[in-house]
């Protein structure tokens, strides 16, 4: 996989956990490499949704915030349950508008492809009711951005 640009994350002391979980929550998740400096492991370099991702072991890391986030694109309200519920497993915090920050401190915009062709959509009305529902939701639902695209 060559990737010009590759997500880094600072974990202060949870390393191998966050590889493990990010491995397990995507389909495609494994560990492409992992530098182990006295005993622990320092430096890993996995794939999570087709994305390398490199992490760091290391004390003192400045937090996490939502200025940065990834977005998962889903398909249908099935996969957006499953990675809602993937990610926020373990003491993840819900949001608004489909995101959420998993217990790691990382945060996450669970997307369907639907929300996107909604908020495109030609008709402004249309448009406008569906964001009018995304803007009152947590998780994501499809079919309620449905009905108020529609004005059911």
């Amino acid at each position: 996989m060559s990737q010009k640009v590759t997500p880094f994350l600072w974990l202060a002391g949870r390393l191998d956990e966050a590889v493990e979980f990010y491995t397990s929550v995507f389909p495609d998740g494994e560990v492409l490499d992992r530098t182990v400096q006295d005993g622990e492991l320092f430096i890993a370099t996995f794939r999570a949704g087709g994305i390398a991702f490199s992490a760091m072991n290391a004390a003192g890391g400045p937090p996490f915030s939502e200025a940065v986030s990834f977005v998962v694109l889903c398909d249908d309200q099935a996969e957006v349950d499953r990675y809602w519920d993937a990610l926020l497993a373990g003491g993840g915090q819900e949001s608004k508008c489909g995101w959420l920050t998993d217990r790691f401190g990382v945060s996450w915009q669970v997307t369907p492809r639907r929300l996107l062709e909604l908020q495109a959509d030609p008709d402004p009305e249309r448009r406008r009711r569906a964001v009018a529902e995304m803007l009152t939701q947590v998780k994501i639902d499809i079919a309620a951005l449905e009905r108020a695209a529609d004005g059911a």
